[in-house]
């Protein structure tokens, strides 16, 4: 495939051209296109803070087909190899695009629509509906599909705290561990008010992620094994994916909503979903490891969990969130304004100019 896939490259390729190849799939391309004459920059974002055995063995893979490539980019100092720390690498972490509609503002009454619609909450929504957004190329899209939720009793009222994780169904994200955490919050006003939301995108839907339904369906066996109690203030909510737009927009109102974003993720490469949640100014109670330890400043622009696998110390810091609601608007706050100095679109393109400059010159 790979060859195929350089053959109808090398064609459309001049001598000098910049070609960014990204992440391992694409390292075989390499040395091709450098006997093409391109100028080859090879780009990895994902990687690993401790070095092992498996990781050795991709990396010795990997490095025949890197060791001419002149320019490297990764997203974290830590996941440099010896093979391509030698001055040819730059740092350039991720950003989010805060036009999308993922990110972009959203004014309160179309929130409420659309979580409504979606049956995410419950409630009259306002008068008149705001179901409308805008993609990405400008045409206004329509909220119209509704979510998938696995609940025991009704949909958490609009002035109900939530506790919100936006994930894949992967047992890295540890839905799981969100869950039981959660379930030991039991004592304290705000608390006792909570819910939590897990969403993900819905299982029968996704065709490229055969492990989703799987995921899924333990997470439904450990939320049934709880509780009647519990499991009547846990949702398990399955986004539509039919229309990326919609479905990005979904997330977009639901994180702006939540009293508490959370991502106990086990491993992370980087952790956009910290990022986009932290621009919408909340709270973000997530776990110290890989990129997300670059982006938030524990109790100051987020909560640091040292430990992912503590139940007790995860379900603590989200006591400590929702008891104190002036430190957590306060940690909202200066997230967001984090994200405007060092995640944003603008940030990533002049890295990524000065970069092909070094190279021109």
């Amino acid at each position: 495939m790979l060859l195929e896939n350089s053959r109808e490259i090398s064609a459309r390729v001049r001598q000098g051209d910049v070609v960014l190849l990204h992440d391992p799939q694409t390292a075989g391309l390499a040395p091709l296109l450098e006997r093409a004459g391109a100028h080859v920059i090879w780009r990895c974002h994902i990687g690993t803070d401790e070095w092992n055995e498996q990781v050795e063995r991709g990396w010795n893979f990997l490095t025949p087909y890197l060791e001419r490539v002149p320019r490297f980019i990764f997203s974290r100092k830590a996941y440099v190899p010896e093979a391509c720390d030698h001055g040819k690498t730059t740092i350039i972490q991720p950003s989010i695009d805060a036009f999308s509609p993922k990110n972009y503002d959203l004014d309160p009454a179309t929130v409420r629509t659309i979580l409504v619609h979606t049956g995410l909450v419950e409630g009259p929504p306002p008068d008149p509906p705001q179901h409308t957004y805008l993609r990405e190329d400008g045409i206004p899209g329509r909220v119209e599909r509704r979510a998938d939720i696995v609940r025991l009793g009704r949909a958490p009222a609009w002035d109900t705290p939530l506790v919100v994780q936006v994930s894949r169904w992967d047992p890295l994200k540890d839905p799981i561990g969100v869950l039981r955490g959660f379930a030991r919050l039991c004592d304290g006003p705000a608390a006792r008010k909570a819910h939590l939301v897990l969403a993900g995108p819905n299982v029968t839907a996704v065709a490229d992620d055969p492990e989703g339904g799987e995921v899924f369906a333990s997470v439904l066996a450990a939320w049934r094994a709880l509780p009647h109690a519990t499991r009547d203030r846990i949702h398990l909510a399955s986004l539509p994916t039919d229309d990326v737009a919609e479905n990005a927009v979904i997330v977009n109102a639901l994180q702006r909503h939540a009293t508490v974003v959370v991502q106990k993720s086990l491993r992370e490469g980087f952790g956009l979903t910290v990022t986009e949640a932290m621009w919408k100014a909340r709270p973000v109670v997530a776990s110290a490891i890989g990129g997300i330890r670059d982006q938030i400043e524990d109790r100051k622009s987020g909560y640091l969990l040292a430990d992912p696998t503590d139940l007790d110390a995860f379900s603590d810091t989200i006591r400590e969130v929702l008891e104190n609601p002036e430190d957590a608007a306060r940690v909202g706050h200066d997230a967001r304004a984090r994200v405007r100095e060092q995640f944003l679109g603008v940030r990533h393109l002049l890295q990524y100019a000065e970069l092909l400059a070094a190279i021109d010159a």
